[in-house]
């Protein structure tokens, strides 16, 4: 049973426009409500797929990035074979300095999606990062849903957590076992203080965290990266976290995929559509998240994500101080029709990341620094 429910939603630039809203109701709602945790929660990751790859649920803001341009050069004295565009993260080889980004896990769509990902990680050698783990380790048959080993054995792959779970029973147990069930070399724990606002049912205790995620950067013994989902660290945040023993941040600023706009769609009610819809436009930009961040921590590895569609917005990102690129939204359809599909479509960014590097005279990834990269409402000495 359906009920449609029409809001207004600015997108933007002061422009109102209509944005239909489904709010499933009745029959499918009780059901699901009635099922036990574990159901519910791969009932709810089902749904995040179906929505991001039906509805737009990007942010109202843009990743700020088009507000630096490039440098171009026309003399790069180099031929584009030259281009070396390697790196190593967290000391691991990367023939790109690309990111797979958490996507999903959970359910039978999910397993697909991460294999098909974890295909392209490894014939392109990027790094690849895996949904939330909560599933899996509630439910251990579904940990399948998240292995990728078999095919990808040379990947960086990451394990992902909720770093709120650690305040509901969660704790240096269930991050072992979330490393050590997928073999990843490193865990994510994702910071997303909104989306449990406003997701039903969500978790929204976040006191106390900093010292529970310090005492597992002590105990895990393989690397802890924290990452917000895309709202984007503040450089206080990022500051606290590097203070406390994390190996890498992952900046994920606002301009992509909106979480709040993601559970708007989900709502049961008009009343939780409209405080989801209020947050459309919440988050610190990417770009604004990333400067913030290599300010405040200049020797911290960090990651950019949020909003990257092409591979000269991972170029700008680079040289604004990141050390990887994270793709999420940019790669989710073409993850979810084929290998070939996302073989391809991860290829063609790395080809415009190449290409930009080109342009920009920086042979290598070192050389695509801060100096080949301007604000466009600077002039270019």
């Amino acid at each position: 049973m359906e009920r449609r429910v029409v809001l207004l939603c600015d997108r933007g630039g002061g422009a109102g426009g209509e944005v239909t809203l489904t709010v499933l109701r009745a029959a499918r709602t009780l059901d699901a409500r009635n099922r036990t945790g574990v159901r519910l929660h791969g009932s709810r990751k089902q749904e995040h797929i179906d929505i991001c790859l039906r509805e737009d649920v990007r942010s109202a803001t843009t990743t700020g990035l088009e507000a630096y341009r490039l440098v171009h050069q026309p003399l790069p004295e180099m031929a584009l074979a030259d281009v070396d565009a390697s790196t190593r993260f967290l000391g691991h080889p990367l023939q790109a300095p690309l990111l797979l980004s958490a996507m999903t896990g959970g359910v039978e769509e999910a397993r697909h999606i991460n294999r098909r990902l974890a295909t392209a990680a490894q014939a392109l050698g990027l790094a690849m990062g895996l949904g939330s783990q909560r599933a899996g380790l509630e439910d251990p048959a579904l940990m399948a849903t998240y292995q990728v080993r078999d095919i990808a054995p040379d990947i960086l792959l990451l394990a992902n957590l909720g770093a709120v779970q650690l305040n509901y029973g969660y704790g240096l147990d269930q991050c072992r076992r979330a490393v050590e069930s997928v073999g990843a070399d490193a865990l994510v724990l994702h910071l997303n203080p909104l989306h449990e606002a406003v997701q039903p049912g969500g978790n929204t205790n976040f006191g106390g965290l900093l010292a529970k995620i310090e005492a597992l950067c002590r105990d895990l013994g393989a690397p802890v990266i924290v990452k917000e989902v895309g709202w984007g660290l503040s450089a206080e945040a990022a500051l606290a976290l590097q203070g406390v023993g994390v190996a890498a941040l992952d900046v994920a600023g606002a301009g992509g995929t909106s979480w709040s706009e993601v559970e708007r769609y989900r709502s049961v009610s008009e009343a939780d559509a409209e405080v989801a819809r209020a947050f459309c436009g919440w988050g610190t930009p990417t770009a604004e998240a990333l400067v913030g961040a290599r300010r405040a921590c200049p020797d911290t590895p960090l990651i950019a994500s949020g909003g990257i569609t092409n591979g000269v917005q991972a170029a700008l990102c680079l040289a604004l101080g990141a050390d990887l690129v994270g793709l999420a939204q940019a790669v989710l359809p073409a993850a979810a029709e084929s290998e070939e599909a996302v073989v391809e479509r991860t290829r063609t960014v790395v080809r415009q990341l190449r290409t930009a590097m080109f342009c920009t005279g920086a042979r290598t990834l070192a050389a695509l620094d801060a100096t080949r990269v301007y604000p466009r409402s600077q002039t270019i000495p």
